[in-house]
């Protein structure tokens, strides 16, 4: 298992990109919302010109709100900087879309920015098409210092439905995923991945990359789970999740994500968000506010235990972290990312380093 760590990229902080490395972290992401973070190739533009081993990439970038050429010559800087250990992870915007009260870029589109920007970071050339007009593109100056694209970069992909699935497999070096996912499912994604890399003449390695999007608490002795503390420190990624299921239900109504166990606790979550002073039409903006980052206190009565379990959070002792860990391993996990509360992730990062990563 590698260990990598989500940091909400904040420019005046770029520093935790390096301690992460001295803490001994295999990989530092740095999520891509731009009506919520500092710009994420920024962040990693200085992380790479003060480190040396970690790998550094985006966690996750959006496909709609750049052009595939684009996000493929960010990526490539950052991998002239940082040469071999840049890696892209891309998404179709489920948080960075709808913070704007839009909708994610469609499956068919995103398999298609795929296929460009693989090629180009291959250092190929590739049709591109833009308002109805295909022009063939490539980085002209590829041997001149303002890219790197002789050490390709690994593209991961955020994916869950099948045809997004298929999409990894034909253009993806890697999978990103929730970390609440069974075995089950995990296969089940694989074989789909597997039929979307025949169909474009792949071969997948085995094992594919798989890494999962999760939080961690290191309990100390005596404490709960849901300790002021523990909440302090991963409280914004458990509530993130119910942002996530109101996104969906204000959607299409479609509830069908709802872990069993927080049903009640969903409830509360739509009665809670129903009495929002916010008007409907601009309700996605308070929604959104501390995602991922800190956790709004008017929200922290609804990190449960419950919710953290349903979420798949790696909060315990030492050992009983481990045994989480070793069992996702077995199940076909490579990597997890950890993505803390801002305020208390280094604090949260090292105690993981120290206690779990250390006896692993």
């Amino acid at each position: 298992m590698r260990f990598g760590a989500m940091i909400a990229p904040n420019i005046s902080d770029w520093r935790m990109f390096k301690e992460l490395e001295e803490m001994g972290y295999d990989a530092a992401w740095a999520p891509d919302s731009q009506m919520i973070y500092s710009d994420c190739y920024a962040v990693l533009a200085l992380a790479a010109a003060n480190t040396s081993r970690i790998r550094l990439g985006t966690g996750v970038a959006i496909a709609p709100t750049r052009l595939a050429p684009v996000t493929a010559h960010s990526i490539a800087s950052i991998n002239q900087l940082a040469p071999g250990r840049a890696f892209l992870a891309l998404g179709t915007g489920h948080t960075a879309m709808r913070v704007m009260g839009m909708d994610p870029m469609k499956v068919g589109k995103f398999r298609e920015y795929l296929r460009v920007v693989r090629a180009l970071l291959h250092g190929e050339e590739v049709d591109f098409t833009l308002d109805g007009e295909t022009r063939d593109i490539r980085f002209l100056h590829q041997k001149e210092g303002f890219v790197n694209v002789e050490q390709p970069v690994e593209i991961h992909v955020a994916a869950d439905g099948p045809l997004a699935l298929k999409a990894v497999g034909a253009f993806g070096d890697g999978r990103i995923c929730s970390h609440n996912q069974s075995k089950a499912h995990l296969q089940h994604s694989l074989e789909k991945m597997r039929e979307g890399a025949a169909a474009v003449g792949r071969a997948l390695p085995d094992p594919f990359p798989t890494t999962a999007l999760t939080y961690a608490c290191v309990l100390k002795p005596g404490e709960s789970i849901t300790s002021d503390r523990v909440i302090d420190e991963i409280g914004s990624m458990a509530v993130a999740t119910l942002h996530y299921w109101w996104e969906l239900y204000q959607m299409n109504g479609d509830t069908s994500t709802i872990a069993r166990s927080c049903q009640s606790l969903w409830e509360e979550y739509l009665a809670f968000t129903e009495a929002m002073e916010t008007p409907l039409e601009k309700r996605y903006q308070q929604i959104h506010l501390g995602h991922c980052a800190w956790t709004v206190p008017e929200e922290r009565r609804f990190v449960t235990e419950n919710l953290i379990r349903a979420t798949g959070g790696l909060v315990g002792t030492p050992d009983e972290i481990i045994d989480m860990i070793r069992e996702r391993e077995a199940m076909g996990l490579r990597e997890i990312a950890l993505l803390p509360a801002a305020a208390t992730a280094r604090r949260n990062l090292d105690d993981f380093a120290k206690q779990v990563m250390a006896r692993y």
